[in-house]
This record gives C-alpha cells, structure tokens and sequence, in this order.
C-alpha cells in the first residue's frame, strides 16, 4: 500500500463512506461540530483566504423555513436530520486576510478590492472548505449528506439578508439511519481521469 494513512481511516473518509438520505434520532452537538471546525480549517484555501461558514439549522422554525426552498425529496430530508448546515460564502471575506495573510495585509485592497473578483475567488474557495467539511464530518464518525437542490436566492433571503453571504450547499449531518445509502455509483478509473503530459 502506498498511503500513509492506514486502511481504516481510508475506508472511514472514502471507500465505505457514502452520502447519507436518512439519519437516526441521535443529536449532533456543538462540539461535535466545533471539533469538525477545528480540524478542517487547517486545509489550504488560497491566500489562507477561508471563506467558508457555517450556519448551523437547528430551530423547527428555521428548518421549516429552509425547507420551504428545497427541491423534491431535498425537504423531507432536511426535516429529519438531526442537524443541518447551510454552507455559504462570505463575500467580505478579504476583510479578515490582514490577520489570516499577515505577511501580505495589502493584498486585501489590490487582488480582491473588486466585488465580482472576490466573488469568484471566495465561492471557488468555500467549495474547496466544503469538500474538507463533508471528510470532516465522516472523520468524527458522522454521516453527511450534502445536497444543492435548493434555491440559493431565496435562502440568501431568507438567512443572508444583508447580502454578505451567498449559499451554495446544504448539508444534513448525523448518524446514518435506515436504508441510509443508495447503491454506489461507479467511479472513473484512474485511466479515464488521469491524462500524463
């Protein structure tokens, strides 16, 4: 075997995990997801930039809110997780790269002083965070089940209402349930995905 990471964390973030359609009962703490936090912010985003948040759905009123932007089986999903995260970006997120870049605290006012720039660069960003989220989350011994069937608009309206965060991702979190997981799908080969030049 070439990995240093041994089998059992292998089969845990990759090989036997699977994107979870139904949850037990079990809650999902705050520390639980203070300790996924905690660990995944250490992957690399550019500039140590980090645009990613997280805004944890744990009111009936807010899940009812929520659901009401899903799309087909996306709702009664969501209404039955123990937790459910929106992940969004911050697109004011250049703000906090003089304590996050500090050896470059200009850069904040020359490669993203333009809105549509920090847009780009902050939603390709806060998708990279949100895969190390999802192996976050398989890593506490948890399941997620990621989805982007919802309208985006109307939940940046209905929780971002100011405009600084656009949501991407919906994410339901908790110990997988019965009938959890779907047949797995195929996956490319090596051969297929990778090209040498």
């Amino acid at each position: 075997m070439t990995l240093a990471l041994d089998a059992a964390a292998a089969d845990l973030l990759f090989r036997e995990a699977q994107t979870a359609n139904t949850f037990t009962d079990e809650p999902v703490t705050d520390e639980q997801v203070q300790a996924i936090y905690d660990l995944v912010k250490f992957a690399p985003t550019a500039f140590n930039q980090s645009p990613l948040r997280l805004t944890l759905v744990r009111s009936e009123d807010a899940r009812k809110r929520l659901v009401e932007h899903a799309m087909g089986a996306n709702g009664p999903k969501t209404l039955s997780a123990p937790l459910t995260v929106i992940l969004s970006v911050d697109l004011d997120f250049h703000e906090k790269l003089p304590e996050l870049f500090p050896h470059a605290p200009g850069i904040k006012d020359t490669f993203f002083a333009e809105a549509a720039a920090r847009e780009v660069a902050g939603t390709q960003n806060a998708t990279l965070q949100a895969g190390y989220f999802i192996l976050g989350v398989r890593a506490a011994g948890l399941a997620a089940g990621p989805m982007t069937g919802f309208d985006f608009t109307a939940v940046d309206k209905e929780f971002f209402g100011d405009g600084k965060q656009k949501s991407f991702m919906v994410i339901n979190i908790g110990k997988p349930g019965e009938d959890a997981f779907f047949p797995r799908s195929p996956r490319l080969s090596f051969e297929d995905a990778a090209t040498t030049v």
